[in-house]
């Protein structure tokens, strides 16, 4: 299994970044090598919402689409807004995603990103470990670049 941990300090607000990160549709327009995403279904539980989601990475050869269960955890003022996603089924032993969204006194946020990940296939693991890495942080930057996009006159 491999890790990825990483903390981005953004001038943007926690909410807008959860918001971001919670549109999972609008993933194709900005995410690289997504070229599919769609919401199957959409709950509210206890502290939030939970969706079923799908997802299609393309990147040369390989074209893979995953389901996930994406766990949304709005700030409540007291905790941090979070996001946990989990992979249900795909090519994926294990995939599980955490974001935290921490605001700051500057009016910014701390991003937090948390990746557990191994594939099923040893040979896919072994191919695409290192990069998967860096394939995560350019999402990372994505989703930064995207909020400057988005937020930038407002």
């Amino acid at each position: 299994m491999t890790r990825h941990t990483e903390t981005r300090d953004l001038p943007y607000t926690a909410q807008q970044m959860y918001d971001l990160v919670a549109d999972v549709e609008a993933y194709p327009k900005f995410i690289p090598w997504t070229t599919g995403a769609r919401v199957r279904d959409r709950k509210d539980v206890a502290g939030g919402e939970e969706m079923i989601a799908d997802l299609v990475v393309s990147f040369k050869v390989f074209r893979e689409r995953y389901t996930s269960r994406v766990s949304l955890q709005p700030s409540d003022g007291e905790k941090d807004a979070r996001i946990d996603v989990t992979a249900i089924n795909g090519p994926f032993d294990r995939l599980v995603t955490r974001y935290r969204f921490t605001p700051r006194e500057d009016g910014g946020c701390t991003m937090g990103l948390d990746v557990d990940f191994a594939f099923k296939s040893r040979l896919l693991q072994r191919a695409a470990g290192m990069a998967f890495e860096l394939a995560l942080k350019r999402v990372s930057r994505a989703f930064e670049e995207r909020a400057g996009v988005i937020y930038a006159n407002g």
